[in-house]
């Protein structure tokens, strides 16, 4: 009894159990987060001479603590999995993390230190892979590029019309704005941003003269007010890009965030029911057992009593 009872402690499956319910626990969870943390206040303080003058030495050896915690993390996960440690890299999540690790371990000489300094700023990055809600934002984002492509696509046709407008209304008046099509897109980037859009608009409703500025184009202006022309392409313009087509990007992106957690839901239920299955699975072949022993001992009975 007690041979069978340490074959099942040695029992490599029970092993892989084990490491799974260490990674899945709340504790080494927290425990990840706070190294995660503690890294991101790190590289921070990288950011300050003075401090790292005076503790570089301690913030490196910090650094390199982090770092193993890291890896060990990184063989946890893997050995959960056992002979199929391959899984682990399934999870783009898990590649991320990984790529990171191993970029702070490769030997970087000075002349690559700035790229040993990002792989430090990654890491504040892992929050992202900590937190499940910073997954499912980002997860969300990344679902509504498509969508966000087809409306970016449609702004800037709408900037490409309103800029080419623009030039032949404004471009004797205000050269500075609307000398010629680049110069009217950033002037029309400014105005959808909302940034002193008003001081642009008064200058096309009463005049470069009549509303002064700092010409800096070196192009001598033909002044000339268009009061009603200038406040409807302006006021149509803000209305039309910044009041409804930017906001079709939030729409897109509070769509993908309900997607993402649909498809969240739908994961967890089916690891909970691959779990289920797994646990009756495990029941069957404990009652099977248990019914092999029963005859076996009932056979064992019968010839004690014959040889009686």
């Amino acid at each position: 009894m007690n041979v069978t009872q340490s074959d099942s402690n040695d029992d490599p499956q029970n092993q892989l159990s084990g490491l799974s319910r260490i990674v899945a626990s709340r504790l080494f969870q927290m425990f990840i987060l706070a190294m995660i943390l503690i890294a991101a206040i790190l590289v921070g303080l990288e950011t300050y001479p003075s401090i790292e003058s005076k503790y570089g030495g301690v913030i490196s050896q910090l650094n390199e603590i982090i770092l193993w915690m890291f890896a060990i993390e990184a063989a946890l996960k893997m050995g959960q999995h056992g002979r199929h440690f391959y899984r682990y890299f399934q999870d783009p999540w898990n590649v991320f993390d990984f790529l990171i690790v191993v970029i702070c371990f490769l030997p970087i000489d000075a002349t690559y230190a700035a790229v040993l300094r990002l792989a430090r700023v990654m890491r504040a990055l892992r929050l992202l892979t900590a937190v499940p809600k910073l997954q499912v934002l980002v997860g969300a984002l990344l679902r509504s590029i498509p969508s966000m492509g087809y409306i970016g696509l449609l702004l800037f046709l709408n900037f490409y019309v309103y800029a080419i407008i623009g030039v032949f209304l404004f471009r004797d008046n205000d050269p500075v704005h609307f000398q010629d099509l680049q110069i009217s897109f950033l002037t029309l980037f400014r105005v959808v941003t909302l940034e002193d859009w008003t001081d642009v608009m008064y200058i096309q409703m009463y005049g470069s003269d009549v509303y002064p500025y700092d010409n800096i184009s070196g192009i001598e202006p033909s002044p000339e007010g268009q009061p009603i022309v200038g406040a409807l392409y302006f006021v149509s313009f803000v209305l039309m890009n910044t009041m409804i087509v930017l906001n079709l990007f939030i729409g897109v992106i509070l769509n993908s965030m309900d997607e993402a957690n649909a498809e969240k839901l739908d994961k967890e239920k089916k690891k909970r029911r691959v779990d289920g299955s797994s646990t009756d699975e495990e029941l069957d072949l404990a009652i099977k057992q248990i019914d092999q022993l029963s005859r076996q001992l009932s056979d064992l009975r019968a010839r004690m009593k014959a040889s009686q």
